[in-house]
């Protein structure tokens, strides 16, 4: 039997909480950026490694630092001085032992292509020939993770790490809207209706009982803003698009909305960007300093601070546990009738199989009463996930998990 508790949990609820704090880093953001390169790397790893090897090797590529460049931005134009400089670290099996030869792997060539590829299919005017260097420190992964590796590959995976994973269920109603303002901003449709808001939108949420604050921060296109009065002109269009947004999620809440705030008109300071993110001047980022697995920070919610971006999907519970929690969180809300909120916390111990943990702790707050029908459904659920564990992996390679 596995260590699956389940229990009442004594708490009001998030969204009886008299203030409520979320945010979200977008795409452009540079720990965003920090994020979706070292996960590039990662996915590109294991598509060589199964192509060649038929299983994915170790690896964990999950110190990825972007240093800030500069940036002479001016309205209807402006060029980048210094280009934004990348550098992927981590560690990843370098070379495979075949009889007696050493068969090497072209790690920086899959580093130079995932990353590359990254920001050309994620940014319209960031050119990774003109504007980024990406430069790689890739040690081979120590004897000891790598061996703790080896043994669970004929069977289930053992934990390389004693570390947890964290999720809960649903989404508060500032989540929704938070999550959703940053996606709409960044989508396609937005940006072909205003070319001039950049990747590069960070949202910041705040909910005072029934008041909702947004403010937002989005770096403007410069080549696509002529003069201040268009710059003004964009802001308020996009504060109108949110609103809107925000009127299908959140009825009943007085809402204010309020982006780049740190404007000053009047002495002629505003957020253009040439490339459309704050990494183009000095903005730095790094790995694991953005969003969590559910593409959000909640500072209100337990969360975990593992990254789960870059570290291998086999047998990094940092990176799995976390994606399994939020997915047991989710079925348990979806399956279970009268439960209002649902928090899992997944444990493990190095060397152990990642689909036996330590503990699996599951917190329910009931709408009503809390049942013994209710808790025996939960530990079912929890438990056949751990059984299917395998398929996480494939998932996220395959890019169909959101882990920030």
């Amino acid at each position: 039997m596995r260590n699956i508790y389940v229990y009442e949990y004594p708490w009001q609820g998030v969204e009886n909480l008299t203030i409520e704090m979320v945010e979200r880093k977008g795409l452009g953001h540079p720990d965003y950026i920090a994020d979706g390169i070292a996960e590039a790397v990662s996915r590109e790893l294991c598509k060589y490694y199964m192509k060649n090897y038929g299983t994915i090797l170790h690896h964990n590529i999950d110190k990825v630092l972007v240093i800030g460049g500069q940036s002479n931005p001016r309205f209807g134009g402006g060029e980048v001085l210094h280009p934004i400089h990348i550098i992927v670290s981590g560690r990843a099996t370098s070379y495979v032992k075949k009889a007696s030869d050493l068969e090497f792997i072209p790690i920086g060539t899959i580093v130079l292509k995932a990353a590359n590829e990254w920001i050309k299919s994620n940014f319209r005017y960031l050119d990774p020939r003109e504007h980024i260097i990406v430069d790689y420190k890739i040690g081979q992964g120590s004897v000891d993770l790598v061996s703790i590796y080896e043994l669970g590959v004929s069977k289930v995976p053992l934990a390389n790490d004693t570390s947890f994973g964290i999720g809960y269920a649903p989404l508060s109603t500032l989540e929704k809207v938070v999550l959703s303002v940053e996606q709409l901003l960044n989508s396609s449709r937005v940006k072909k209706l205003m070319p001039a808001l950049g990747e590069d939108v960070k949202v910041m949420g705040l909910r005072i009982g029934r008041k909702i604050k947004i403010t937002i921060a989005v770096a403007m296109v410069s080549q696509w803003v002529k003069d201040k009065e268009e710059y003004m002109s964009i802001k308020e269009d996009a504060k109108n698009l949110v609103i809107d947004e925000i009127s299908k999620i959140a009825q009943n809440y007085e809402v204010d909305v309020q982006i780049n705030v740190g404007d000053k008109p009047e002495k002629n300071v505003f957020y253009l960007t040439v490339t459309g993110t704050s990494a183009e001047h000095g903005d730095d980022g790094a790995t694991g300093r953005g969003n969590r697995v559910n593409g959000l920070i909640t500072p209100m919610r337990p969360m975990s601070l593992e990254a789960t971006a870059g570290k291998n999907p086999v047998s990094h519970v940092g990176k799995i546990y976390n994606v399994v929690a939020r997915n047991i969180a989710n079925e348990i809300y979806r399956q279970i009738n009268d439960v209002m909120e649902v928090y899992v916390g997944i444990l493990s111990q190095i060397g152990q199989p990642i689909d036996n943990p330590l503990a699996v702790d599951i917190k329910l707050v009931p709408q009503r009463t809390l049942t013994l029908d209710m808790m025996n459904e939960a530990k079912a659920i929890a438990n056949e996930a751990l059984e299917n564990i395998h398929k996480v992996t494939m998932d996220i390679v395959e890019g169909k998990v959101t882990l920030f």
